[in-house]
């Protein structure tokens, strides 16, 4: 029985190419599943991890750029392969955090050889724990329509935008970035009351307090 090839995911804005590596990849044995921006890929391994994830660099949306760097944080054992019709060679382009670069029109052969190299590493598992630390923040404020909302900045692109607050309230929250669609996790607390503040009044007996006169006749 011939040994089960890995999982990929496809991230291009082109039609035409999709559909032909998917039907390159899928006839050899891979199990592909393709997207056409970095938003819905980013959704597919959410949904279920696969081993390699192959992403066009320039789509609109969520571009290849944005779309690795959050991938290689949430998901560090995905291999990723970068891929762009505007750059040449092997050597990865700056800035892609990318196991490899694949230029297209460099032909099948090279994609093969690719994952190939990939195939003798060990397998990826299909679901991964979730370890990411969430953001903690006491600030509310409360918008035009009269919501509550927290402002978030998010870790990954750093770029800041507004979450309301639906509904009841719970320890861990999650929700994706407005600007790059990371997974963000975070926790709202309740903002310290003045009262929890108040300074510890000290209990002294009476005698403490008694003047030095008092004393002098209590001693006499």
């Amino acid at each position: 029985m011939p040994e089960a090839k890995p999982g990929l995911v496809i991230a291009d804005d082109d039609a035409s190419i999709r559909l032909s590596m998917s039907q390159i990849l899928t006839e050899v044995g891979y199990r592909v599943r393709a997207v056409a921006e970095g938003r819905a890929a980013l959704a597919e391994i959410r949904r279920e991890a696969p081993e390699v994830l192959l992403s066009d660099l320039n789509m609109p949306g969520m571009s290849g750029f944005e779309l690795l760097p959050v991938v290689r944080r949430e998901f560090p054992r995905i291999r990723l392969v970068a891929m762009s019709g505007a750059f040449s060679g092997e050597d990865i382009p700056l800035g892609a955090p990318a196991d490899a670069f694949y230029s297209k029109g460099a032909g099948v052969t090279r994609l093969l050889g690719i994952l190939e190299s990939f195939s003798a590493q060990e397998p990826i598992a299909t679901s991964l724990p979730d370890v990411r630390a969430p953001i903690w923040m006491t600030r509310r404020e409360t918008n035009s329509a009269d919501e509550d909302f927290v402002t978030i900045e998010c870790p990954n692109c750093l770029r800041i935008f507004p979450q309301t607050l639906n509904g009841p309230s719970k320890p861990i929250c999650e929700t994706d970035c407005a600007f790059c669609g990371c997974s963000i996790r975070y926790a709202v607390m309740r903002p310290p009351t003045p009262a929890n503040f108040r300074p510890l009044e000290r209990r002294q007996s009476p005698s403490k307090h008694l003047s030095f006169r008092t004393v002098q006749k209590r001693m006499h």
